[in-house]
Parts: structure tokens; sequence; C-alpha cells
């Protein structure tokens, strides 16, 4: 057999030695085809090898640990390279009809260990005849859909081949997979080095649905100004999400009371009243926040005052208060009827209120300096070159960076005039 596949080698050279460019588009697809078809013969022919090494207990013998380092030492691949030949040699072992598809073209190697995963995947009482069924029916279906695919129909396969069993199969699932979830939920919040917390958990499937139902509507794409694309990637449109999800939650004072009191944010700032200038915030979590952004969470928050001395003892500890509250805040959603910024539909209820001319620069809070923006464009506002004013009739209008427009016209939101 050695000789035979010497022979082989001497083919697959003269292959290698041959110019693919001089083909044409036809032959270059048709012969990458038959390439493949053959790899895939040779790799059934590698599998069942393997399973030899397995049979036979070689690995042993020779003083590996097992078939996957065996392999790794006298072939150079890797371990993990190891494991899957060995999987795959097994499954071909027990289950000869997918070996002899690859080997007749019926079905790629891949397509043949994601059907064997998917029947692995079966409840154990299922019988020979219906795992049979399974399996014709998914090669049947080989040449139609890809790997992921044929496992994702393996999924559902016993709905076609044996529907009572299916059922029956499904109720026992979703109780373990609802045991599993309850078990298994949690949220991790670690704080990193860089700026950055960390969340990673696992939520059972209602509670997956929950917040994908509440961050979905929060996390679709907002169009700049003339249309621009949202630059935002999706993940990044979902950490806004979930954070302007729970700013909604704590701004509708409907949480339960922490330690007697509202569930608020503080943040210690020094202040220097010889520049009049904020220092960097200071969370209770223990994160610090740069000047900028504690300006732009001071917009719109619930402030308590605190006067630190040199030493950081606390000389005096203002009340707490609203800003752009009651009819101050009626007043600026009657008149602004949503985010602000020019092409925003966002509702007022998914706004902050915000300072044209800042409040620690002596703005007033009253209606002519205040303007609604969505978190997305309240963030935009502070840290970039953009900035809005009070036109001649009290609305809000903004002023383009050059980028934008070179002219620096202002500018006006027109969709919540049509609504």
């Amino acid at each position: 057999m050695v000789d035979e596949v010497e022979q082989l080698s001497a083919v697959i050279g003269g292959l290698l030695d041959r110019g693919f460019w001089a083909l044409s588009d036809a032959e270059v697809v048709d012969t990458l085809r038959a390439v493949s078809t053959q790899i895939d013969r040779l790799a059934v022919a590698q599998a069942a090898l393997v399973r030899e090494v397995d049979a036979r207990a070689l690995h042993v013998s020779g003083g590996s640990t097992s078939v996957a380092t065996f392999l790794r030492d006298h072939l150079s691949i890797s371990v993990r390279t190891g494991h899957r030949l060995a999987a795959l040699g097994r499954l071909f072992d027990h289950r000869p009809g997918l070996p002899d598809a690859v080997g007749a073209g019926r079905a790629t190697i891949e397509q043949a260990a994601a059907i064997g995963g998917a029947l692995a995947d079966l409840p154990s009482d299922v019988g020979d005849v219906v795992r049979d069924k399974a399996e014709a029916m998914l090669l049947d279906h080989a040449d139609r859909f890809e790997p992921a695919l044929l496992h994702r129909l393996g999924e559902r396969v016993l709905e076609h081949v044996a529907p009572e069993v299916a059922e029956a199969a499904l109720k026992v699932k979703l109780e373990a997979d609802d045991r599993r979830g309850q078990v298994g939920r949690q949220l991790t919040l670690t704080p990193g080095r860089d700026g950055r917390t960390r969340l990673s958990g696992w939520l059972d499937t209602e509670a997956a649905a929950l917040v994908t139902a509440a961050i979905d509507p929060l996390a679709r794409p907002v169009p700049g100004v003339a249309g621009d694309p949202d630059l935002r990637t999706p993940a990044q449109r979902r950490a806004d999400a979930l954070a302007e999800v729970c700013r909604l939650a704590l701004a509708s004072g409907e949480l339960p009371d922490c330690g007697g009191e509202r569930p608020q944010l503080t943040v210690t700032v020094p202040y220097d009243p010889l520049t009049r200038q904020l220092g960097a915030g200071q969370l209770d979590t223990g994160g610090v926040l740069s000047p900028a952004t504690v300006r732009r969470i001071a917009c719109d928050a619930e402030l308590i005052p605190a006067v630190l001395g040199t030493d950081s003892a606390v000389l005096d500890l203002g009340r707490s208060r609203r800003l752009f509250v009651g009819s101050a805040r009626r007043a600026l959603v009657l008149r602004d009827r949503g985010c602000a910024f020019p092409g925003c539909d966002r509702p007022p209820r998914w706004c902050h209120a915000h300072h044209m001319r800042r409040w620690t620069h002596g703005g007033k809070t009253d209606v002519r300096n205040g303007v609604l923006l969505c978190g997305h464009h309240h963030r935009l506002i502070h840290h970039s070159d953009w900035s809005v004013r009070p036109g001649a009739d009290g609305r809000p209008e903004f002023i383009p960076p050059a980028c934008v427009d070179p002219a620096r016209r202002p500018m006006r939101n027109l969709y919540h005039r049509r609504t």
C-alpha cells in the first residue's frame, strides 16, 4: 500500500510542477473542485489509518500518552489536530455511511464531521433506525448546505424523521436548559487599568430576551447630518444602549432604595477657584472620569456638591438637586419634541437635558439655555467640534465643524417639526 501512495505522490508532484496560470477560468474552478474532492478522499483514508492506530493501541506501545500525542510525534501536527483526527476516525468507524459518502463525492469531509456531530447530539435513547434515517436525510441535503447549516439542520432533524420522539426530546431539553440557565446565571464587572471595565456573564433565555428587547431599539444606527453613517460598530452601539437603559431606569425613580436613598451616581470633583477649572472626577465606585465627562454628566444629573479641604476632608456637603425637572423639562419636551440634533428622531424619554452654556461656566437653568439631546449626540457635543446655541427664536441651532460644512452654517432638527 505504501508503494501505491508513492505512485500517488508522483502524480501530485507532476501536478505541482504545472503552471496554473495557463488555465482558463473554468479550468481553474474545475481543477480546484477535483483537487478538493481527492483531498477529502485522502482524508477518509487518513482517518481510517488513525482509527487503526487507536484500535491497535499503537500509542501505548510507542510510549505516547494518547493517540493525539502519538500523531503529533509522528506527523508533526498539533495535539488539537490529532484529537480531531482521532475523533473523526472513531466517527467513521461507527457510522460507515459517512466515509462512503465522502469517497463517492456526495459530501465533503467537513460536512461528514458536521453530520456526525449532529447525530451524536441526538437523545441517547433514539434507536438505530431513527439515526439511520437522520443520517440519510442530512446526506441528501449535503449538496445544498455547507457544514454549519447542515449541523443546524441536524438540530431539527428529529422533527422530520421521528416527530413523536422530537416532542419528548424537546421537552426534556428545555427543562434541562432552564435548570442550567438558572444555576449558571451570572454577571461580572471587572475594572481594567485602561479606563474600561470588562462585562461578562451568562443569562437564562428569558432574561436574555428581556435585555435584547430593551437594548435593540437603542442600539440601531443613528445617522448623522446629511445622512452620514453612524461610525460606531454594532458592539459599541450595544454597549451604549445598555448604558442608556440604565440611565432611563435611574431617571424613572422606580428603582428600590439603596441604603435608604434613591439610587444615584456620586462624583467627587476637585475645583480650583483660581483657574475656575474642574479636575478629574472620582466615582463612588473608585473609577476616574475626565473633566469633560464630568461636565457632560452634570448637564442632567442629580448633583451632590461636596467641598473638600486640602486633605480631602469634607468641609461642606450640599443638598442634592436635579436640573431641568418638572415644568422646566416639560417646556424643553414641548419645544424640542425629542433629540434636537439635526436628523435625529429619538424621543424625549431617551434624552438628557444639556446646558448650551455650561452650568459650570455660569449658564442658567432655564429653557432658553437648555436643549434635549440623546446620549449619542450628548457625547458628540461634549467631545467634538460641534457646538449648540440658542437661535433668534430661542430654538437650538447647531454649528457643525468645518469638516462637515466649511462655512459652519447653523443647522436645526427638522424631523420633529414634521411629526
